[in-house]
Order: structure tokens, then sequence, then C-alpha cells
């Protein structure tokens, strides 16, 4: 795989649907993106009724193989940045721990093992939360466990963990102006 010219955004949807549609209206916002879509988030998508109208130069790639052949752009300088938004608690913890057999957590690992710069818009990051579910919303009182594997994930070199959609905003901007 050849080096691209410039460098994209790399994407991942996990299966929450913790401002879902936000995040896809973020990636509207961006140059150059490419989009992992997990096979939860795949069903996020159809659950939300979420038309998937990117930009063209958004290209998708799913989680179709064994082995997320994708993720191999990584080491090829395809990428500057990785966002995972949103993260279900069950993403972070198998990025905490190390466990990669998702695309999403697959990207995250290679993500880690390149020193490509991470943003993570994690779900559970509050003992009480209001969400959007497919009927409207609800409230959510994530695990102790949960909250110290966000915490535990803050820890981690190159990655930027966000709790609220304005500070996923706000650590885009800060990366957008960090590349020019």
């Amino acid at each position: 795989m050849a080096k691209v010219k410039t460098p994209r955004w790399g994407w991942a949807l996990t299966g929450s649907g913790h401002f879902f549609k936000e995040c896809l209206a973020a990636v509207h916002e961006l140059d150059e993106v490419d989009l992992f879509v997990s096979r939860a988030a795949a069903e996020v998508l159809r659950m939300y009724r979420q038309e998937f109208k990117l930009p063209k130069s958004v290209r998708v790639f799913r989680d179709t193989t064994a082995s997320a052949a994708p993720v191999g752009a990584f080491y090829y300088g395809t990428y500057h940045t990785l966002v995972l938004a949103p993260a279900t608690s069950n993403t972070v913890a198998k990025c905490v721990y190390g466990i990669s057999d998702t695309l999403a957590t697959n990207v995250f690992a290679q993500a880690g093992k390149c020193r490509v710069p991470s943003i993570v818009f994690a779900c559970d990051t509050a003992p009480e939360l209001e969400t959007e579910a497919p009927k409207g919303m609800v409230k959510v009182y994530p695990r102790p466990i949960d909250l110290e594997n966000t915490a535990k994930l803050k820890t981690f070199n190159d990655v930027t963990v966000v709790e609220s959609l304005a500070e996923l905003t706000q650590a885009l901007s800060r990366r957008k102006r960090e590349l020019t």
C-alpha cells in the first residue's frame, strides 16, 4: 500500500446510540475521513433509522473480515488521527485491556501501535446520564466498572478521552489546528 499524500481522519463507530446522530454529523465537518463501521454500529444505524449520506471524500469500511483487514493502512501513514465515537462501555473495556476483536477495537489498537493520536468519546462517564434511545430519551446508570475503565483509558499515551459532545467538538477543533 502506497503512502497517501494527505493523511486522513479515521473514525470508528461502535454500537452506542449515545450522541450517535451528532457523531455522524461531526464526520461531515471533517475533510478526508475513513469511517470504520463495526457490526454493532451497523445495527444502530438501522435502529435509529439513520441515512448514510456522507460527503464524497468519506470512505466506508465495514466489519466484514475476521482479521479486520482495513486496519493495515495505519502502518503506512494513512491516518493522522483516530476518532472512536461514540464508544460503548464494551469497546472502552476492550481498549483498556488490549482486546481487539472488532473493527473498532482493532483500529484503536493499531492507532496506538503506530502512535496515531486518538480521540475517544466514551459513553459511560458519570454515575447517571441521559441518552437517546430509538424511542426517546432514557436515564442510564453506568456501573462502577464502566467508570473505572473510562478513567483507565484517560491514562493512555496519545489518547484523549472526551465526556460530552462539546468536549468532542473542542478536541476535533484542537486537532485540526495542530494539523495546520
